[in-house]
């Protein structure tokens, strides 16, 4: 249903009056690279307007979370970078940053339950805002019981590391604050459920801001493979995202010994 060929049927589909009742403030909202103030910040391309996008959009609008959400047009990664959340656009595929791009060499993500078709950024969002609802309460006792675990990662308490994948990202900010941890996570490990590599995430500054804590070295970003592990000196490395966010490794040892070196960088 939301497969990237099969996407362009869905105009024919919608209830068009609901749809045009809806979308009168999201319409009124589309700019280009433009900020509205206290608002969540969605990013998606500019130039031609596919159903793609525009029903990533309404669908992830929604959400209580992105209710009044200001849409920026762009493919200005440093813009990007600092938006709430990026559809169709930038490269990743990260729920737990809000990506849902579905471009990007190696993409392999299906719906599951007998559907094969690789997903559209719409079909991503979809299934992102199923996953959270069925998710989202259970996540906040694991996130607690791996943050009273992170000394046993790293002696400096700053890398934690994700027993279970679930959607930590909102969970650890309100956390770190009534557990009273200091200093703050800067990385957090977790298993990639479908290609079972490691990744390691830097988190934000803040729930709000896209911008690391402490990002990746510099020195990585944009290396794949053998490039990243020969200027890393750590084997098995899969990849550092250009902005520094996000890397992965095949081993957890190898994510584990990135974030060691990116903590010291």
């Amino acid at each position: 249903m939301f497969g990237s060929r099969g996407l362009c049927c869905c105009s024919r589909i919608w209830n068009h009056s609901l749809f045009l009742k809806r979308s009168g403030s999201f319409r009124a909202s589309f700019a280009t690279n433009s900020v509205v103030a206290k608002q969540k910040r969605v990013g998606t391309h500019n130039g031609t307007f596919h159903c793609d996008e525009t029903l990533a959009c309404f669908i992830l609008r929604l959400s209580n979370r992105f209710s009044d959400a200001h849409i920026v047009r762009t493919r200005d990664h440093e813009v990007l970078e600092k938006l709430d959340a990026a559809l169709d656009v930038g490269g990743v595929y990260d729920p737990q940053s809000e990506r849902y791009d579905h471009h990007q060499k190696g993409f392999t993500e299906v719906f599951g339950n007998g559907f094969n078709t690789k997903l559209s950024s719409a079909g991503l969002v979809y299934k992102c805002v199923h996953f959270h609802a069925k998710s989202w309460l259970p996540a906040r006792s694991i996130v607690m019981e791996c943050l009273a675990k992170r000394y046993d990662i790293d002696s400096t308490g700053e890398i934690m590391k994700l027993s279970k994948q679930c959607p930590w990202k909102l969970h650890i900010f309100e956390l770190e604050e009534e557990m009273k941890i200091d200093p703050n996570i800067k990385y957090v490990l977790y298993q990639d459920d479908r290609s079972e590599n490691w990744r390691i995430q830097a988190v934000s500054v803040t729930r709000d801001r896209f911008e690391s804590r402490k990002a990746l070295p510099l020195s990585w970003r944009g290396l794949e493979k053998e490039k990243l592990s020969e200027e890393s000196s750590i084997p098995g490395c899969v990849f550092v995202h250009m902005s520094g966010f996000i890397g992965a490794n095949r081993t957890y040892e190898g994510a584990l010994a990135m974030a060691r070196a990116s903590l010291m960088g």
